[in-house]
């Protein structure tokens, strides 16, 4: 890349009309919003609520950072493109893009893996929850999860370096996202393709394997239970976390996993906007609707009676 500081990315979202553009500008825009607001509401629900201050809620919290920072790298600059009709990225811009996406991809992939680690020893070993999940067991946990998110995106960004392009690249989809520019790249990397597919264990495969091993033990707990809304109640703990990781996984690993020719290129776009923008948007929803303590203790914030 030595030589290339004059490359320019070429970003073409969604094959979108002039027409159409100032109607994808206000959706997005409307959805950005929507869930910084969500997201925030719920931080300062669970921070202003002594009550919410259990390792359950710190996950929550710590989700609803990720989002907020998450669908930030993405959407501002896809607004920007829009309203301004200016789609060419340099190469730090691209790149800058790239790492913290990647950083905030992992710390989510991760805390999710956490958050259903949280719910199998909440519910299958009640009585050393907090002994196994004491503050700084949550605090290690934590500064663990976004070590491990920034060296990963470190690593992909040295690679991303080595790669060579020609003077413009045109991405077809609504952000820089590192296969695409990959797959752009003139001759490629034996070390990413290597890299790529060990992301996929660690940050896929071994995540989805462990939680589908709680799940399974804790609905054997939920199955000796006698009481039908003891088991109703129980597996609702759990449920939104269930909601949230099918729906993130499923549509990232299609988007990753299973190639895309140019004639359904646009359905690769809207499989990433669920996962990169509607997924943080709805996170919130979610978590907060089907929580009774976080409905509780907004009903106290607001005084509504």
């Amino acid at each position: 890349m030595d030589n290339q500081t004059s490359v320019k990315f070429h970003i073409l979202p969604f094959s979108l009309e002039a027409k159409d553009k100032p109607l994808i500008f206000g959706i997005f825009l409307a959805i950005y919003l929507t869930g910084i607001f969500l997201n925030l509401s719920v931080i300062a629900v669970i921070c202003l609520d002594a009550h919410l201050h259990s390792p359950m809620y710190v996950f929550f919290c710590n989700l609803s950072s990720i989002d907020i920072c998450y669908t930030t790298v993405v959407i501002p600059n896809l607004l920007y493109i829009l309203l301004s009709g200016d789609d060419l990225l340099s190469v730090t811009q691209c790149f800058t893009q790239i790492y913290f996406f990647i950083a905030y991809a992992s710390a989510e992939v991760t805390l999710l893996f956490v958050m259903g680690f949280d719910r199998y020893v909440a519910i299958c070993h009640p009585l050393s929850y907090h002994q196994i999940l004491n503050k700084k067991i949550c605090i290690l946990i934590t500064v663990t999860i976004w070590i491990t998110a920034s060296l990963n995106s470190l690593l992909f960004f040295i690679l991303l370096l080595r790669l060579t392009f020609s003077k413009v690249v045109s991405i077809k989809n609504f952000f820089c996202d590192v296969i695409d520019i990959f797959n752009a790249s003139c001759g490629g990397s034996y070390e990413f393709n290597i890299l790529l597919y060990a992301e996929m264990v660690v940050f896929g495969l071994f995540p989805v394997i462990c939680n589908v091993f709680s799940y399974v033990n804790i609905v054997r707990v939920i199955l000796r239970i006698k009481s039908k809304q003891g088991r109703r109640k129980t597996f609702s703990t759990c449920l939104s976390h269930l909601i949230v990781m099918i729906i993130y996984y499923s549509t990232g690993s299609v988007v990753y996993v299973i190639p895309f020719p140019d004639k359904t290129v646009i359905m690769k776009q809207i499989l990433s906007v669920i996962y990169t923008v509607e997924v943080p948007m709805i996170n919130p929803l979610i978590y907060s609707l089907r929580n009774s303590e976080i409905r509780k203790a907004s009903r106290k914030l607001l005084k509504i009676k």
